[in-house]
């Protein structure tokens, strides 16, 4: 089972903005930044995905062991909560907080893996429904305004080269003290791009509405934020920006 422990905003009129686009394209930094902006609540989707994730590997299932994965959905074993500490977002797998574990590089394989299959994206589907019912809400994932929050108020798809995510990657990595390559960290964000776009359930794309808003060329977040605030701002005029 998994929850989500967030504030409560009554029975006023909630909006909801989408981000949608590949990994590494910066919807996290964005989102989080966008809600800090708007002072809306933001649920980071692909953290669920990464907590699944480091469930099966620490069970010692392979990520295309699909029928095994399936399996430990439905034995009920899986409790996530989201839970939210001085504005940011935590991550609990059965009582563990595994903020951080999430973040490792093998576990975005595993992230990819598991959502492609149908059961865990239902699993983890209601979740995210009942935070934007509830909340002024930014989500960010593959597919929030296709799939999770199609009446979303603003769609964004945002893109960003594959040369300038595995170089944004590759720095914040090496600045960790990590050692990584450039040219593995370049394969690995193609192929989880064809995985996350040729996925039958789900699949990466743009919704039909979407604003495609392409920040290659952004030198800085603040410069991604000033441009997203704009997006939003012509779709939702009376939202309030601190």
């Amino acid at each position: 089972m998994s929850s989500c422990s967030s504030c409560s905003c009554d029975n006023k009129k909630t909006f909801a903005i989408a981000i949608d686009g590949p990994s590494g394209s910066g919807k996290s930094s964005l989102a989080k930044n966008l809600a800090a902006k708007l002072g809306f609540l933001y649920l980071d989707t692909g953290a669920l995905y990464r907590t699944v994730g480091v469930y099966v590997c620490e069970s010692g299932v392979f990520g295309h062991e699909t029928e095994k994965i399936e399996q430990l959905v439905e034995d009920g074993n899986i409790k996530i909560d989201v839970v939210y500490k001085d504005g940011e977002q935590k991550v609990f797998l059965n009582s563990d907080d595994v903020s951080e574990k999430i973040r490792e590089n093998h576990i975005s394989k595993y992230a990819s893996d598991v959502a492609k299959i149908p059961k865990v994206r239902e699993f983890l589907r209601e979740t995210q429904k009942a935070a934007a019912d509830k909340n002024n809400i930014i989500m960010d994932g593959r597919d929030i305004g296709t799939v999770i929050l199609p009446n979303a108020d603003v769609k964004i798809f945002l893109t960003t080269s594959p040369e300038e995510r595995a170089k944004r990657r590759y720095e914040e990595l090496i600045q960790k003290g990590k050692d990584v390559e450039y040219d593995a960290i370049f394969r690995e964000i193609n192929e989880r791009d064809m995985q996350d776009s040729t996925r039958v359930t789900s699949p990466l794309k743009p919704a039909d509405d979407a604003v495609i808003f392409d920040n290659s060329d952004c030198k800085s977040p603040a410069e991604s934020l000033e441009k997203a605030i704009n997006i939003i701002k012509e779709k939702l005029p009376d939202v309030v920006v601190w």
